[in-house]
């Protein structure tokens, strides 16, 4: 049993118990403890610190929780088997923040920027929901979703992508992800059970169609989207592809080769998910049509959300079915609850009907243009043959080069402390995709200064 000796200090204005918690969590990162050594006793430990017997126990409590201790009955407290920095590539990325920063109330893990969204007309449109609508927030929810939004969105994909889509053939989810999970039950209805996706691509919608027990096939991107001559033939199968701004490799399908897939489906009898998550924000050049208001054949099921383009926290999305698993969805419809809050549902409805989202997307357009020329110039001043950062010209994120060895885990713990927001990409150690969208201004030049001073070290 290995004692502890940490430093606590009483006039740091931090809790003694996060002290301890921070001291304790960074040892068994670095190895100083390792997994399977027993931790003295709450007893123990509140001698060899002089501190109260709670204090200990709150920072063990903690340290068990994440799953950095585990507890034996009769036994002892025990280092659990944790990746240290230099084996975690897959592992959590809250890592690079203590608990103390992490609980901070008020202070949001990375960057944001009041300027990419205006609260107050939201405000506007809640308060007058609120009163005009009051009555309906006591009946129960459509489960395929509130009319009101279905008939905002049909108006919105019309004259903004040229998508011609019913109100009746949109279901509203909560996140793209739980749509996905919806869909992948009726494709198994219409005898559909292999999957394409893009590699490489969006990986929690391979994931889902995994769990289901789809049968997955990677299909290679390159610089015009995905490969259609490696899709099979004669055979009903599902394609997943983003044509508009491929993730991550921000490619895009020109129209020949949307022809071109749309014309494997038709003659396979297969089905096209199309993932238009950001075909709004895209900078440089005339909106690329989605593949669906080119599907004369009912051949494309279409994903939207509105994360990108309102914010975070507003977790709703949607999908506009073809008129076989249109059929199909409301034949189950009484199924499922609605995941999405019918107060969001008829303000979002609101928002759009007053024009408020359209304003919104042309100020964005206008504000993340500017701010990803703002991150492109930056690196190029600090990157150094360091860091090389990718011009995809569209969307909130770009992808980064770092010529490192160090895992991405470790990188991620870099940007992490500089509340910067990036993930990794696999393909290698140093391929990562910021998100600068919520960076303000300001701050972007000195944040990409650091960060690339950091990675230098």
């Amino acid at each position: 049993m290995k004692p502890i000796y940490a430093d606590l200090k009483y006039n740091s204005g931090t809790p003694l118990y996060i002290q301890l918690y921070d001291y304790i969590k960074a040892g068994i990162m670095r190895g100083d403890f390792l997994a399977g050594e027993r931790l003295p006793s709450l007893r123990d430990l509140s001698g060899q610190l002089s501190v109260s017997i709670t204090t200990c126990a709150r920072a063990y409590d903690q340290l068990i929780i994440e799953g950095y201790l585990e507890s034996r009955p009769n036994s002892g407290f025990y280092v659990s088997s944790v990746p240290g920095p230099d084996k975690a590539a897959g592992g959590s990325r809250e890592s690079g923040l203590s608990y103390e920063e992490r609980e901070k109330k008020g202070t949001p893990k990375y960057r944001c920027d009041p300027d990419s969204f205006d609260f107050a007309k939201w405000k506007k449109c809640f308060t007058k929901v609120m009163n005009e609508k009051s009555e309906e927030m006591l009946s129960p929810q459509d489960p395929q979703g509130e009319y009101a939004l279905r008939r905002e969105i049909s108006r919105y994909l019309y004259s903004a992508r040229g998508v011609a889509a019913e109100p009746g053939d949109i279901v509203i989810g909560a996140g793209v992800q739980q749509l996905t999970s919806r869909l992948a039950g009726m494709l198994r209805e219409i005898g559909i059970d292999f999957v394409n996706v893009e590699d490489p691509g969006y990986m929690p919608v391979r994931h889902i169609f995994s769990d289901f027990g789809f049968n997955i096939c990677p299909v290679p991107v390159r610089k015009d989207g995905i490969e259609i001559e490696r899709l099979p033939v004669n055979i009903g199968t599902a394609v997943y592809v983003s044509p508009s701004n491929q993730f991550p490799t921000g490619s895009v399908m020109p129209a020949a080769r949307r022809y071109r897939l749309l014309e494997w489906a038709e003659q396979n009898g297969s089905v096209v998910i199309e993932d238009d998550y950001d075909s709004e924000l895209r900078y440089f050049g005339n909106p690329v049509p989605a593949l669906k208001s080119m599907d004369s054949a009912g051949r494309v099921v279409y994903l939207g959300s509105f994360s990108s383009t309102l914010f975070p926290a507003i977790r709703i999305s949607y999908m506009v079915l073809p008129p076989e698993l249109s059929a199909i969805s409301r034949k189950s419809m009484s199924r499922y609850d609605q995941t999405c809050s019918k107060v969001e549902q008829l303000v979002l409805a609101e928002y759009m009907e007053n024009g408020s989202y359209q304003t919104g997307i042309r100020k964005l357009r206008k504000l993340y243009s500017r701010k990803l020329g703002e991150v492109l110039s930056a690196f190029s001043k600090y990157g150094g043959g360091t860091v090389t950062a990718r011009n995809t010209k569209s969307g909130i994120s770009i992808r980064l080069d770092v010529a490192t060895d160090r895992p991405a885990e470790a990188l991620l713990r870099d940007a992490e402390k500089l509340r910067l927001h990036m993930i990794p990409l696999g393909g290698g150690p140093g391929k990562l995709m910021l998100y600068y969208d919520q960076i303000p201004s300001d701050e972007i030049d000195g944040a990409v200064k650091d960060i690339c001073a950091a990675w230098r070290k």
